[in-house]
């Protein structure tokens, strides 16, 4: 199994939960982070970091958000998404966007 990065992260952004993983397994898209399965040990420790609350275990997925799982693992390796290993700060309007529904027109590939 492996961990997810669900829609609350789009047009967020925040990298608490690249701080503390111990694989570098986020990849930095242009809003959004994205977990690669591949290299997800399974540990959770990044799931309390996510001030979005938007990381799940691929088992906890909420049924809205199951097509996450996919997209995780497509951008992951989509070209321009890079790994990610130390903390930035959010986008701008983060604070504006977390919480809220139907973020996923706004996801930048």
């Amino acid at each position: 199994m492996t961990h997810v990065v669900s829609e609350n992260c789009i047009q967020c952004k925040y990298t608490d939960c690249v701080d503390v993983c111990p694989v570098d397994c986020f990849r930095e898209g242009p809003n959004m982070l994205v977990i690669d399965p591949d290299e997800c040990i399974d540990c959770a420790v990044c799931i309390p970091e996510c001030p979005a609350n938007a990381i799940f275990a691929e088992e906890d997925v909420p049924p809205d958000q199951l097509a996450f799982i996919k997209l995780n693992a497509e951008l992951a390796l989509a070209q321009g998404w890079k790994s990610i290993t130390k903390r930035k700060n959010p986008l701008p309007d983060a604070d504006d966007f977390n919480g809220k529904p139907g973020k996923i027109a706004a996801l930048q590939r």
